[in-house]
């Protein structure tokens, strides 16, 4: 019987990993996909996942990132980064150096899907392997948390992403985020001559459509060569708890707001962390309440925006507000994990 067992070999699943191997635990990992695995991601990386990724022992080669600002026309609010910069990183990218960290330090990464689910006071199997824990990193659906009845109903009007990347050299070093009456378009810089553009919205329809409501961004864009378009959705996933028995919710599938603020990969480190703390100290039940305390600032601040961002009336007033309460954006940008 080995220690813990990793369903979903994605950031989260892997950061696991890489802390259970840390803390000298045996690991697997069930992961159905080919390294290195893209998804549709906004992929900046705040500045804390930054130190939390070099703790892994893990460096991604990216663009830096100084800072986040928000624009909707002429009008521009801007909050530079406290004290270290944040990363612009292809998620391909990001993946490959946490797989490489993992293989590197002895995780087993077996190909296929967890499947059923079966525990014991003392064990829990899935996949055909036998482990004392086994903590679920599969994703935004989780299919092991619907399995164990952890889900609860979502909002009608989901939002849902969209992502591509254009061959043109980044023209910023901050995130930046275009508002509009119908959603946000997320200007991240990843590498040298590459920059990606995830848009968000409650509107399902085509990414050049959303784009459309961008006009400045369609000019910086025209004529630069574009990737195929990535999606995700619903975003919002709520989540009953996330310890049932041997098992641990981390990352997307312990729950999930919205991608507006950029923190979806530090909070996946840092849940991820502290799952493997619940296991190594046997105690589980701290882990859902070292949860709420990780993600208590992320998840006010993301309802906060959501429903400024709800109506196109209010949406439209978030920059103009940024830019007449500086302080008050850059307070709320140095919350940011």
């Amino acid at each position: 019987m080995i220690d813990v067992l990793v369903a979903g070999g994605g950031p989260a699943g892997l950061a696991a990993a890489v802390h259970a191997r840390l803390a000298g635990l045996t690991v697997v990992v069930v992961e159905p996909r080919t390294a290195p695995v893209d998804k549709a991601c906004g992929e900046g990386v705040m500045p804390g996942g930054v130190v939390a990724l070099r703790a892994l022992g893990v460096e991604a080669v990216g663009r830096e990132l100084r800072g986040i600002r928000y624009v909707d026309g002429a009008r521009r609010a801007e909050a530079p980064f406290r004290d270290r910069p944040g990363l612009g990183v292809r998620r391909t990218t990001l993946h490959h150096a946490l797989h490489e960290r993992a293989l590197n330090l002895g995780v087993h990464i077996e190909p296929g899907k967890v499947g059923e689910v079966r525990q014991t006071p003392d064990s829990v199997t899935a996949a055909g392997i036998t482990a004392r824990w086994l903590i679920a990193a599969d994703g935004l659906h989780s299919p092991t948390r619907r399995r164990l009845g952890l889900e609860r109903p979502g909002s009608a009007r989901g939002r849902y992403g969209l992502r591509r990347h254009y061959r043109v050299e980044p023209w910023t070093d901050f995130v930046e985020v275009h508002w509009s009456g119908h959603g946000e378009a997320y200007v991240t810089p990843v590498a040298d001559g590459l920059v990606g553009v995830a848009v968000l919205s409650r509107v399902r329809r085509g990414y050049d459509e959303h784009l459309a409501g961008f006009p400045a961004l369609t000019t910086a864009l025209r004529g630069a060569a574009a990737t195929e378009v990535r999606g995700a959705g619903p975003l919002l996933q709520r989540v009953r708890r996330r310890v049932a028995g041997r098992v641990l919710l981390v990352g997307d599938a312990a729950g999930y707001v919205d991608a507006l603020t950029g923190e979806g990969i530090a909070l996946a480190l840092a849940t991820a962390e502290a799952a493997v703390r619940g296991v190594v100290t046997g105690r589980p039940e701290r882990y859902e309440r070292d949860w709420t305390l990780l993600t208590r600032r992320h998840r006010l601040l993301t309802r906060a925006l959501l429903a400024a961002s709800g109506r196109p009336a209010t949406a439209r007033l978030v920059v103009p507000v940024a830019c007449r309460a500086p302080a008050v954006f850059s307070a709320a940008v140095h919350a940011l994990r």
